[in-house]
């Protein structure tokens, strides 16, 4: 039986995607962090665009299909950032920007990218500096959907590449039967 796809994202009057799960926050990365540490989540944020068509594809291939949906919901607290966007964010390090100079500050130059940030706010640095991983596209169900699946587990921590991780996990999958030889 297949799985039926989850609400499709609405488009927000800033142009993005939006996905009703998304967090809704005041943008202080900082906060943002300790937030979903206390609700047994990581803090992922992602930046996007007005008109990107690789941003609309992640909402509407990737974040529809429920096993990637229920999985980041579980996991992960989502903050959406605007590339170009005017809206306050405080940085860790206590800088106030605007989104679009935060994405400058933290050399985002491709949207969607994700940053995906540690378990809990560190003293000093920036988003960019601590943030576990980043990723820059809108890659394939498995891709992405394995980049939330090895950040969550730290894999970042061990001696697996996400690269190896990803190619076990598939590797998993087809002896399983839920992949074709592709």
């Amino acid at each position: 039986m297949l799985a039926m796809p989850v609400s499709a994202a609405s488009v927000g009057e800033d142009g993005l995607h939006k996905q009703d799960w998304f967090s809704i926050t005041f943008k202080d990365v900082g906060e943002d962090i300790e937030t979903a540490r206390e609700s047994g989540k990581r803090l992922a944020i992602v930046f996007e665009q007005r008109g990107c068509i690789y941003c609309a594809k992640m909402h509407e291939e990737l974040l529809s299909d429920p096993e990637v949906a229920d999985y980041i919901k579980a996991n992960f607290n989502v903050v959406q950032f605007n590339m170009f966007g005017d809206e306050e964010v405080t940085d860790i390090d206590g800088e106030v920007l605007t989104e679009k100079t935060a994405a400058r500050k933290w050399g985002v130059v491709f949207t969607p990218t994700i940053l995906f940030l540690p378990d809990e706010a560190p003293a000093e640095g920036n988003a960019a500096e601590v943030a576990v991983a980043k990723m820059p596209g809108a890659f394939g169900k498995w891709t992405f959907l394995n980049m939330f699946r090895w950040v969550n587990e730290k894999g970042y921590a061990g001696e697996e590449h996400f690269q190896k991780y990803h190619a076990r996990i598939i590797d998993e999958l087809r002896k399983a039967g839920r992949l074709g030889a592709e």
